[in-house]
């Protein structure tokens, strides 16, 4: 795993996603309760069944303990332990929502998950995209039409055709998502056209 943040706010290469990084999510620690001060726990992260990484988190009064060892490359092991700040916002029905306060020097945003690196800090600092930002047009419309397709219990495969109503749901939300669904699929067919180059981009014909 990765020393703290020094002096400066910090600037990473923007060409790696959040899929990249192990991460924390507050969320699930609060929904687990997990949160509560003077519990201690280890969280592990495991690929192909095998634990990869792992931490030793202590909760306190309105913040964490994060204690683990890391390294880059071939420099030696190094051990981290520093807190990372908690923040509460209230919720509409009752109860409070758990937020990380970014521990990077210089940033302090309020965010539900945290990427491991050297320290644990938000996206922004680490300059993460989603998977979802590198994607093409065409590509994200196939994946909302086939998103659309399995709320409508639709086969899979934005060329398979379209489907019957399901049972019970209203004809106007099932208009509603028909009329999106192929309209990403028209989005999604015109773009793979293009790149492949089965469609003159410039006269707009096949």
């Amino acid at each position: 795993m990765g020393g703290r943040g020094s002096g400066k706010r910090w600037h990473f290469s923007a060409n790696e996603t959040t899929d990249s990084y192990r991460f924390l999510d507050v969320r699930r620690w609060q929904r687990d309760g997990l949160l509560k001060p003077g519990l201690a726990f280890n969280w592990s992260w495991s690929r192909n069944g095998k634990v990869t990484a792992s931490i030793h988190v202590m909760i306190e009064h309105n913040r964490i303990m994060l204690k683990y060892r890391h390294h880059h490359g071939n420099e030696p092991w190094r051990d981290a332990n520093y807190p990372v700040y908690l923040d509460w916002t209230p919720c509409t029905y009752g109860g409070a929502r758990a937020w990380f306060l970014c521990p990077a020097a210089g940033c302090g945003r309020r965010v539900a998950i945290l990427y491991g690196g050297a320290v644990f800090a938000c996206r922004h600092c680490y300059q993460l995209t989603y998977p979802s930002q590198r994607e093409r047009p065409d590509d994200r419309a196939a994946r909302r039409a086939d998103k659309i397709r399995e709320q409508l219990a639709w086969e899979p495969g934005i060329l398979n055709g379209a489907g019957i109503k399901p049972k019970g749901m209203h004809r106007r939300t099932y208009e509603h998502l028909r009329r999106e669904h192929d309209a990403m699929v028209d989005k999604a067919l015109l773009g793979m056209a293009k790149r492949f180059g089965i469609l003159d981009a410039k006269s707009g014909g096949f």
